[in-house]
């Protein structure tokens, strides 16, 4: 699951993730748990949109990824903003920082790419470890009912003037999807062809809340994405607020 092809064309593929208004609640969100700036970090930062926007807003931002291909967009990124940010080539399991952290976010369903519930288990007691007490742990997950009733067994196709993309999924047993991805670039009237295939997987409620209670956070809220309305399991995604 490497993710460098899709990191070339994942900015292009998003124009519907309104990142400023998404970084603007994910800020809100913090500041009002009684976490105002200071060091966030930003856990599964792909290409770097949400880093720099938090930057924008105050935080000092660490922003890590496994994908080199996403941390190199992210790096493009920030060398334009002209932002202090340290990029880490870690995975969310497997964080290793240099200093405690404030806050975190992990957006667009990040979370739903580790390889399982120990690995979720995992990148939850990371987070803690290096979190100081009081700091707020905020981020979103597709739910169960996104992974049946629309990813499923379906198929997508994008489409703009940088790429042709075709999106097939297959829904297993486990409440998992199997995603392929076949992007298709034009170059002088040729057109040339890259795959990225990974899995999401999805769970309940209850299981994401007692393993963050397992890890030294106390839920605060269970969010319909973007909003501050409480959450229910037939929502397609949803906001986990915890605090330290």
């Amino acid at each position: 699951m490497a993710y460098d092809n899709f990191g070339r064309f994942y900015d292009s593929l998003m124009g519907n993730a309104d990142y400023e208004k998404r970084a603007d609640y994910y800020a809100e969100l913090i500041k009002n748990n009684g976490v105002d700036g200071n060091i966030l970090l930003d856990l599964g930062c792909g290409t770097g949109t949400m880093s720099v926007l938090m930057a924008d807003r105050g935080f000092d931002v660490i922003g890590t990824d496994q994908s080199v291909g996403m941390l190199m967009e992210a790096q493009r990124k920030v060398m334009e903003s002209g932002k202090k940010i340290l990029l880490l080539n870690q995975s969310m399991e497997e964080l290793d920082l240099y200093g405690t952290i404030d806050s975190c976010i992990s957006t667009l369903d990040c979370i739903n790419h580790l390889d399982g519930h120990e690995n979720v288990k995992k990148a939850f007691q990371m987070v803690s470890l290096f979190m100081v007490p009081g700091g707020v742990f905020a981020f979103d997950v597709n739910t169960i009912y996104k992974h049946h009733s629309v990813l499923a067994n379906n198929a997508f196709v994008f489409e703009n003037d940088k790429v042709f993309c075709t999106w097939q999924n297959t829904l297993n047993d486990d409440d998992s999807v199997d995603i392929n991805l076949d992007f298709f670039e034009e170059e002088d009237g040729v057109y040339y062809r890259e795959s990225e295939s990974f899995t999401e997987r999805a769970y309940t409620f209850d299981d994401l809340t007692s393993w963050l209670d397992d890890a030294g956070f106390t839920v605060k809220a269970i969010y319909k994405d973007m909003t501050t309305e409480p959450a229910s399991e037939k929502d397609e995604r949803a906001v986990f607020l915890a605090v330290k």
